[in-house]
Formats: structure tokens, C-alpha cells, sequence
């Protein structure tokens, strides 16, 4: 049985660009469904011709709340990224790994802004 699966970003959300929270969702889905399977997966970008770190904060960096960064490593693989967009990634994984981390903290001290603001 083969483990590895290849998810076309484009083909999946419909687009060449990667710019809704909403499509992040569908990659993120079907991302996180196929990890839990045991999969390993490869996220090609190839097509995408617009890329936001909305839409990768969701597709990937959500994946660091759902799974620990060894299985990450282990079983996801992303390719078909300009090297700007490879920049960008690493700026989400980054953030994301630093959120879910410390995401107590982060989620109090974004409650305590946000009650000082009213």
C-alpha cells in the first residue's frame, strides 16, 4: 500500500491563488485528515501564482496545533514554492511554532488587549 499522497493545492481549492482563509481550510482538512492516517504527504504548490501568509497560516501553520513538529517532518513535504514563498513558509512555520507552543499565553494576553480596547 502506498503512503505517499500528493495534494495539488490548485487543483484542490480551485484557483491559482492562495489568498482565503476559507481555502487554507480545505488544504489544511484534507492535510490534517491524511497525517492522522499516517500518510506521508507532499503539498505542491505548483500552479499557485499568489500566495499570502493568511492562506498559510491556516493551510500549515494550523497543522503545529494538530501535530507535534517531528511528525511534521516526518510526513509532510512542500514543494513547487518560489523562494519568496519558501521565505514566507518559514516565517508562518516559525510563528506557528512559537503560537502553539505557548498557546495559552498568547490567547490570555490577546483576551487582556482586547478587553482593554472596549
Amino acid at each position: 500500500m502506498n503512503n505517499q499522497i500528493r495534494i495539488k493545492v490548485a487543483d484542490l481549492i480551485g484557483s491559482p491563488l492562495g489568498i482565503s482563509a476559507e481555502d487554507g481550510q480545505k488544504v489544511f482538512g484534507k492535510v490534517e485528515q491524511l497525517v492522522k492516517a499516517g500518510k506521508e504527504v507532499t503539498i505542491s504548490f505548483e500552479n499557485i501564482t499568489m500566495l499570502i501568509s493568511l492562506f498559510l497560516n491556516v493551510a500549515i501553520g494550523q497543522l503545529y496545533g494538530s501535530f507535534n513538529e517531528e511528525t511534521i517532518r516526518k510526513q509532510l513535504t512542500v514543494e513547487g514554492l518560489s523562494p519568496d514563498d519558501m521565505e514566507l513558509l518559514k516565517r508562518v512555520v516559525d510563528n506557528a511554532k512559537k503560537y502553539y507552543s505557548h498557546k495559552d499565553s498568547y490567547d490570555d494576553a490577546w483576551l487582556e488587549e482586547d478587553n482593554n480596547e472596549e
